[in-house]
């Protein structure tokens, strides 16, 4: 039986959304951002706003299985990708894991750092690195970063 002040309707008991709509939601960001493309050219792709496209990559409302579907064909990725590099913990803070007594109710959800290849800087970077079209200067450039950060280990 399920216990009374749980959720079931996908968010935590403390009303937050849940942690994999949360994940879906970056990764859909992350290949939207990647892709150069604007949550109002994404949601024109798939006849949302892009007020909606917002509240999906925030987690804030749940994509059902016909929108993901639609989603990955316009972003060019199987669905599949919207559930990769899906952490334990993520996994684990699941509503339905808490019911199942997974996780202890009593227990305080984890919390995150962000992941760094969810922040913006990050997908600008890579976005202008791979529009770097002479091979052999994309190939310094890669060097230069690996040399830079090898310094700043150096120094710490």
């Amino acid at each position: 039986m399920l216990k009374k002040n749980v959720s079931t309707r996908g968010r935590l008991e403390s009303g937050a959304p849940n942690p994999v709509d949360v994940h879906v939601g970056a990764r859909m960001r992350l290949r939207r951002t990647l892709l150069g493309m604007s949550q109002e050219k994404l949601g024109e792709a798939i006849g949302l706003t892009f007020q909606q496209v917002q509240k999906y990559e925030r987690g804030a409302n749940r994509i059902g299985a016909s929108r993901l579907f639609d989603l990955a064909r316009v972003l060019d990725v199987p669905v599949s990708y919207f559930f990769d590099d899906m952490s334990d913990a993520v996994q684990n803070l699941s509503p339905v894991n808490v019911i199942k007594g997974s996780v202890g109710l009593s227990e305080e959800p984890a919390t995150f750092e962000a992941d760094p290849m969810t922040k913006r800087e990050t997908l600008e970077l890579v976005r202008a690195y791979y529009n770097i079209t002479d091979p052999q200067v994309r190939k310094r450039v890669y060097e230069l970063a690996k040399a830079l950060a090898a310094a700043n280990i150096d120094e710490d």
